[in-house]
Order: C-alpha cells, then structure tokens, then sequence
C-alpha cells in the first residue's frame, strides 16, 4: 500500500515555523511529501467571517483554532495587513525544494479562493490562479506543475484551466481514488489525486467516534494488508504544531507496517492510462464545515 502525504501550508506562521518541523519528522523517516504553499498575502483573519456558517464555531471549539494559528495571524487581513507569504518566506520554500521534497502551489490567497471561487466567474478563476503561478515562479525560478485548491474548493472552470495553464495534476477534490475530471463538454487531461482519508482535524473530538484517537482511528482505515492506496492530508499549521507528536506517531505505525509513505508524484507516475472519468460535486466531510469537492461516479447529475 502506498500512502501519498500532502501537506497544505496556509499561512505565514505555517510556512516559517510549521514546515521546518514537518521536514524534520519526515527526513528522520525518510518519508515523502508534496508541499502545497500559499504564496500571496496572509489574509486569515478575514476567515472570521465564517462564524455564522452551520458547523464552523463547533469546528474552532473542537480544534482550539486560536491556539494553532494564534492571534496575530487571526488578525492579518484585518486589524494588521496581511504579509506575503512567499517575499517573507521565500527560503524556507526553497529548502523544501532543495531538501528533495515535491513542491506545489495551493492558491495565491487562501481566504479569497475558498470564499469566493465557488460561485465565480472564469475570469475570477483564472486571475486567481495566474496570480498563484506567476508568485510561485517569483518564488521558485519555475512555473509549478501540480495544484492542491485551498480547502477542497473548486468551481467548473478549474479543471480546464489547470490544463491550459500546464499542471500535471492536481489534488483539488476528496474521494476514493485518482480519475479523470469530466468537463462540460469532454474529459479533461489533468488526473485529479483526491484526499481519500479524514484529516486528523476533522477526527479531534467528534462525538461520533466517541473519544477514538484520531492516530487510531487512522491506523485502523489504512490496516488491511493489501490494501487501497491512499491519499492523507495534513496541515502546517496543525501537524507542524500541537499535533506533530501525534503526526510523527502515525508515520512510525505506518513505516512497522511496510506502508510506503511517499509524495504524490511518485504516486502520480505509478497511475495507469486508464483512470475513471468522473465529474465534481459539492459533498460534505464529516468533522468539516460547509461543502467541499468531492469525486462522484460519471453519471453523478449535481455538478458545480
């Protein structure tokens, strides 16, 4: 079994304080990873605006959301101006890079794009994500040629533009497996990788599981010899702070049981020709407020 890491990095906190000690746990396993940065202005505390959204104060009571960003960076956006991310953070990027690890561009500006993308225009969509290339070439010498959208959130345009703008693929969606995006009309290029297990936020103190810890409920999904490769997501912010003993915890359990822990190009190249085609869907995450994109079979009627 192979287990894709992908790690979203959403914020400048993230980027200089949560990334170094990702690298460190993943270096000391020899473990890779796809990293996803945001590469404009940090403008997270404009997310507060999502308080009146169902589910998001239980989310930021359940996960101690001020104590994993902190209160500056609750406040960039609005009553501080939010920094850019990739001219203050620049190298540390770099060495992501040159540590060996692949790296990506998750968005330009992380509260914009998950705001505002799913009821935008083309024009919209497409300045947001040239916007994302062009930083992220000021950043790394070199366009980037896979995308992860910030929050799972996309629009019926992204897909085609990825291809236009030359990704490779994309991990933009939650699901079961890697496919083929059907269009309208036609069935883009670019395979989408989506997220296929639960994120270890979304599993800290959901009632459902009845007090299950979130590296066991984890370890459990993914116990089957022989088992479905899987793609799981975590967050700089999160496993690069409060969470990382947790983090490091999995990683270890997964290495004693052979799971090759590896980023998603190495996964990405292992794909045969022949991917399902299947169209986006707005779904819901259980232990993740709003709704998400989310893989659903070709002949799916509910598109974005």
């Amino acid at each position: 079994m192979r287990l894709a890491l992908k790690v979203d990095v959403d914020t400048l906190r993230g980027t200089l304080e949560g990334v170094p000690r990702i690298m460190t746990v993943l270096r000391a396993l020899g473990a890779g990873a796809t990293f996803y940065f945001s590469v404009g202005p940090d403008h997270t505390g404009r997310a507060l605006k999502r308080a009146l959204r169902p589910g998001f104060l239980k989310k930021v009571r359940r996960t101690s959301v001020v104590s994993h960003y902190g209160w500056r960076t609750l406040l960039y956006g609005t009553l501080l101006p939010g920094p850019q991310i990739g001219a203050r953070a620049g190298d540390v990027m770099r060495s992501v890079r040159d540590a060996g690890f692949e790296v990506g561009v998750h968005c330009y500006d992380h509260v914009r794009w998950q705001d505002g993308v799913g009821q935008a225009s083309e024009p919209w969509t497409r300045r947001e994500l040239t916007l994302a290339r062009d930083q992220f070439t000021e950043v790394f010498g070199r366009a980037p040629q896979v995308h992860g959208a910030a929050g799972w959130k996309m629009n019926r345009y992204v897909p085609a533009l990825q291809q236009e703008l030359g990704f490779r693929y994309a991990s933009d969606t939650r699901g079961t497996g890697p496919f083929l995006p059907v269009l309208d009309p036609g069935v883009g290029t670019v395979p989408q990788l989506p997220t296929t297990l639960p994120t270890m936020d979304e599993l800290i103190g959901r009632t459902d599981l009845r007090g299950a810890d979130p590296v066991d409920h984890l370890l459990a999904a993914t116990a089957e010899p022989g088992g479905r490769d899987e793609v799981f997501t975590l967050h700089a912010e999160l496993e690069g702070g409060a969470y990382l003993g947790a983090f490091e915890r999995l990683l270890r359990a997964w290495r004693q049981r052979d799971r090759r822990l590896t980023d998603l190009a190495s996964y990405a190249a292992q794909l045969t020709g022949n991917l399902p085609h299947c169209r986006i869907v707005s779904g819901t995450v259980a232990g993740r407020s709003g709704t998400l994109a989310v893989q659903a079979p070709v002949r799916a009627d509910v598109t974005h």
